[in-house]
This record gives structure tokens, sequence and C-alpha cells, in this order.
């Protein structure tokens, strides 16, 4: 699967097409098996990239590879599959599957890998039934290093082959010199809050007594105006930069780092706090809007004016947290049991209940 040719853009050559394009020849050389390749780049472009960009331009944080399984591994490449004949489409995702009878129907589990280093599920958590119906997932079972030893027993040349970083397809890249192709660069006031200052809004929004209005405060974004801090510095733009980054902001002599802690993209406006822990960088909640909520297991499906605690994600490797689960008319609220740091509007939350993944939605 060829999904980005422009290797202008990269740091590294790690994620080059021509040379996955000679690692799957040899491989299926090795093997004695045909090998098909499929040129995904228009699509991938369309649905995966300019989506990108679009979200960016927003000042929100998409995710790419959680795009590209949704649109184009499993959806065009999977298609590309079965005009071939194939019966099955087998990937090299960390997860497992099961079939179970719901109903009379059959369902299917999406359960997280064996290996806690590894688990890739929260990749696939905007899967639908119909699109795990006949995958399969051969190495969910096992350890990265078992993986490894048998490849190279079986002496693949893709056995000590480094493993992908960066944005799916593309590869490592600095972000704003990417972005720039289409969002050019335009300066800005970076303003910093006080820690006391987020604790005050903070305290406001707890004594809200409204279970209703209370958990709209506590699942969106904090309001900040330019008059409630200092300016420190400038940028080059509000949508280069994302919740909880330190660097390339170029502004020192402050006791503590910068962190950013909200961007506002309509006025330029980049806001940060002093250290790692501070409270503008934590949120007990978060929003996704009814558009946006997929259900894998549309039999568990939440209805509106029910609720229900489950393990939520909200990135990548992030160990899964204790949370509750609230539907409304107009979407899922999510509240954690503990302030979490890093809540960016664009990614994804993921729910689990043990190991199975059941839902998934955009954070607002």
């Amino acid at each position: 699967m060829i999904n980005w040719k422009d290797s202008s853009v990269t740091l590294s050559a790690d994620c080059s097409w021509e040379e996955d394009l000679i690692v799957a020849q040899l491989v299926a050389k090795k093997l004695g098996i045909p090998l098909h390749v499929v040129d995904s780049s228009e699509d991938y472009k369309r649905k995966v990239v300019d989506y990108m960009f679009g979200e960016y331009e927003k000042g929100r944080t998409p995710n790419p590879d959680v795009l590209c399984n949704r649109e184009i591994k499993f959806e065009v490449f999977m298609q590309k599959a079965k005009e071939i004949g194939a019966d099955f489409f087998a990937t090299g995702h960390y997860c497992r599957k099961e079939e179970i009878i719901v109903d009379g129907k059959k369902t299917y589990r999406l359960l997280a890998g064996s290996d806690p280093n590894k688990d890739q599920s929260y990749f696939l958590c905007q899967l639908s039934q119909d699109q795990i119906k006949n995958v399969l997932f051969p190495i969910g079972h096992l350890l990265k290093p078992e993986v490894r030893k048998i490849a190279a027993e079986l002496e693949l040349a893709s056995a000590k082959k480094k493993d992908s970083q960066g944005i799916c397809f593309v590869g490592k890249v600095d972000l704003p010199t990417f972005l720039q192709q289409k969002l050019k660069p335009r300066k800005g006031d970076i303003i910093e809050i006080s820690k006391d200052h987020v604790l005050k809004i903070d305290q406001n929004v707890s004594s809200v007594a409204d279970v209703t209005d209370n958990l709209k405060m506590l699942c969106t974004d904090r309001n900040y105006q330019p008059a409630d801090g200092k300016k420190v510095g400038e940028h080059n733009g509000a949508f280069y930069y994302t919740i909880g980054q330190r660097k390339g902001l170029d502004v020192g002599g402050t006791p503590e780092p910068l962190f950013i802690i909200a961007t506002d993209i309509e006025r330029n406006i980049v806001y940060v706090g002093q250290g790692k822990d501070h409270p503008g960088l934590f949120r007990k909640g978060l929003f996704i809007k009814k558009e946006d909520i997929h259900w894998i297991r549309p039999d568990l499906e939440l209805k509106a004016g029910q609720q229900r605690s489950f393990l939520v994600r909200i990135r990548y490797r992030q160990e899964l947290q204790e949370a509750e689960l609230y539907c409304r008319e107009e979407g899922i609220y999510i509240v954690f049991n503990h302030p979490q740091r890093g809540i960016t509007s664009g990614q994804f939350a993921a729910w689990y209940t043990d190991d199975e993944l059941l839902g998934s939605g955009t954070i607002c």
C-alpha cells in the first residue's frame, strides 16, 4: 500500500514507500507468494492529509493514524483486497478479535493486544462491525520481541525493520514546516496565565449546583482573555501549536518551562503557563458532539439520559483512566475520576470495558 510519496517534508526516510516496497518484495519472494501493490496516495491526501490541514486551521489537533485506519487501510485498501478475491484481511496491529452471538446475530469484539507496551487498539477506535468482520489480527496475542524472533527465524527482510514513527505513512516531520504548505505564518501574542487565575476559574465551576450546567463547564475549555495574563512573547501562528506542547515557543527567562494551556485561533493568541503541573494543563472532563460519537458495539450504545462507568484513554499508550460517561441529547460528557493532562480538541477519546474497546468520539 503506497499512501505518501512526498519525501521533501519528512525528517528521515524511515517511512519512505520505496523502502517499504523493497522490503515487501523481499518478504513475498522469501515466502513464495504474489505481491499486489495498491497506490492509495490520492485517497490518503484527500481523506487524511486535507482533513489534517482543515483541523489545524480550526485550532484542533487531529489524529491522522486513526483516520488512516478508518478511511484508508480498512476501507480503500480492504476494498482492493476484496476485488482480487481475498477472503480475509490480515493486519499487523497489536490487538485481538472475538466473535460472539448477541440476539442471534454475529457480533465482533475488538480487544486490546496482549503486549501492554504495544497495544494498538486505540488506533482502531473508529472501525465498524462491517470493517472488523473479515479482519485477522495474527500477532495480537504475541509480544513484540516474539514477533521479531519469528521473523528472524524465517529470515524475513522485515525482521529488523525499525518501527514507524510520526504521521501514519508520512513519517517524522517538523509539524510547523509541514503545515506551512497551506497555513501561512501569522504573528500573534503569547500570553502567560498564572496558576492562581486558573484555580479561581475552577473554583467558580465547582460551585455550580446544577448537574447539567456543571457537566458542561467541567467538560469545556476554560475561556481565557488577554487581560487575564501578561504578554511574554510572540508566535508565528496559533494553529501550529497544541495543548501541552513545550518546545517551539522560543520564550525563556521564566523560573519554570512554559507549556501551552490553550490557543485562540480567531484572535491568534497562544496561552501558556509555567511548569508541567500547571493547573491549566489539566481538566476533569471532555465533551463529544452527538454526530461525532461512534460505537464499535452498537448493541451496548448508551441512550440519552443514561450514564455508565468506563475505562477511557485520550491518547495512544495512555493508561486507561476511570471515568463516567453521561449521554445527553447533544452528545456525551466524559468526567474522569482524576483530572487529565492535555485534553485536546480534535483528538479521539476511546472507552473500554476491561480489555474490550466499545466506542470512541472526537473531542470537541
